[in-house]
């Protein structure tokens, strides 16, 4: 009987028979929990977390409670943020079986103000420390950026190694901001802050490409001005055609093309439209060709006509010798055969237009002379004449040619040059650069 006593006393003592008997749905400990508790423990418990929150900031205004080691932590924080790191701080005391967090966010103004209050005392006697420091930093980097700036207003090296003026304000450019970035770099060195630079260039960076979206045209402007300037397809007083726009070079600034046209008016083109338009150069060459078309009667001699043309072009005075001139038929009309003439001048001694006109009014009298006669705007009857003949005309004397000489295109000249002298530094193109 003793014996069976026994047995049912270690069933009841052991511990899955203990397990076996706790009521089912209870919360059980996650960790281990002592069987030892008692005030003591608890009374330590809350001791070390007061120590702890003593030490922090924000926490004045908590109270702390330690049951069977269960933590009730009750009162107010600045923010929830302080209130949440409550529960990470005090599970790592030793003891610490659960947390109940009743920390709430305060409403006191004046708890409120007084951290920012603090903080700004704090950074104002930091300052106030610095500025000796800060002094030095402003000193180096004002004397960095005072040489950089001596150093880019000196005509000398940088004329010398630019192709022109405009180059040579880009290199000026260059070498302020290199020395301005190099003192703030200093200073900030001097301050111990040069992981700020990393983000105020990042930041520089972002605003510089958000600009030029901002600017697309000007910038592209501003690169075509600098590949004009080094390439220079023309020249002050060249004659030039762009998007079909005529006229005489004036200057190429850093923004436009200033042309002077025919009729006397100033034309400017946008850099960026003469870098990607057609760009034809008439000054390339002395020598320049003309045109005209002259009309005669289907019945003319075809073979007189263009052997007439050639020569008196040739015998022309201010036609040159080479190239030669040429004649040739260049469209059949119902009532008119037209003859396409062409001739060379040298432009640099006559005028186009004068060339042109004077060929004109000598080929129509040595035509006249010759029998060669112009289409008539009419109807006429031909009646069959088998007697009729052809009649012999002897070619007429050339009528003797006026004076071309190129005054139109010299007074030109003259004003592009007027205006050159009175607005030189704001002009790109140089006599000594190269040219495409």
């Amino acid at each position: 009987m003793r014996f069976l006593i026994l047995i049912f006393a270690l069933c009841l003592t052991s511990p899955a028979w203990s397990q076996s008997a706790a009521p089912n749905g209870a919360e059980q400990p996650s960790g281990p929990i002592s069987v030892e508790d008692s005030a003591t423990t608890d009374a330590a418990i809350a001791v070390r977390i007061r120590d702890i929150l003593s030490e922090l900031e924000g926490y004045d205004d908590v109270t702390v409670t330690v049951t069977s080691g269960i933590v009730t932590l009750k009162g107010t924080t600045l923010d929830l943020a302080h209130a949440e790191a409550l529960n990470d701080l005090i599970t790592r005391v030793n003891g610490v079986v659960a947390i109940r967090n009743e920390v709430a966010e305060t409403t006191d103004v004046v708890e409120r103000l007084n951290p920012a209050v603090d903080r700004f005392t704090k950074r104002t006697a930091q300052f106030v420390a610095y500025l000796p420091l800060l002094a030095v930093a402003l000193i180096a980097f004002g004397l960095i950026f005072a040489f950089g700036l001596v150093l880019a207003r000196m005509k000398q090296p940088w004329n010398r190694l630019a192709p022109n003026s405009f180059i040579a304000d880009i290199y000026r450019v260059i070498v302020r901001l290199g020395f301005l970035i190099a003192g703030l770099v200093m200073a900030l060195d001097i301050l111990g802050a040069t992981a700020l630079l990393s983000t105020i260039l990042g930041a520089a960076g972002i605003v510089g490409l958000a600009i030029g979206f901002a600017v697309k045209d000007t910038v592209e402007n501003f690169i075509a001005s600098i590949m004009l300037s080094i390439r220079q397809p023309f020249r002050p007083n060249d004659a030039i055609e762009i998007n079909g726009d005529e006229g005489k070079v004036i200057r190429l600034t850093s923004r436009a093309t200033i042309l002077l046209s025919w009729d006397g008016n100033h034309i400017r083109i946008p850099n960026s439209t003469v870098f990607k338009s057609r760009i034809v150069n008439y000054s390339s060459n002395a020598e320049r060709r003309y045109t005209f078309d002259l009309a005669v009667a289907p019945e003319s001699d075809l073979a007189l006509a263009l052997r007439l043309g050639e020569q008196t072009l040739a015998k022309l005075p201010f036609s040159v010798a080479s190239p030669a001139p040429s004649v040739w038929i260049h469209e059949v009309g119902d009532s008119t055969i037209t003859l396409r003439l062409a001739g060379w001048i040298d432009q640099t001694k006559t005028g186009l237009l004068a060339a042109r006109s004077e060929a004109i009014r000598i080929l129509m009298a040595t035509f006249t002379g010759a029998g060669i006669k112009m289409p008539e705007p009419t109807y006429r009857l031909i009646t069959q004449d088998t007697s009729a003949g052809k009649p012999s005309v002897a070619p007429a004397q050339t009528p003797r040619a006026l004076d071309v000489e190129a005054r139109e295109e010299q007074a030109l000249e003259q004003i592009v040059k007027e205006e050159r002298e009175t607005k030189s530094n704001d002009d790109l193109l140089q006599k000594s650069a190269p040219t495409e």
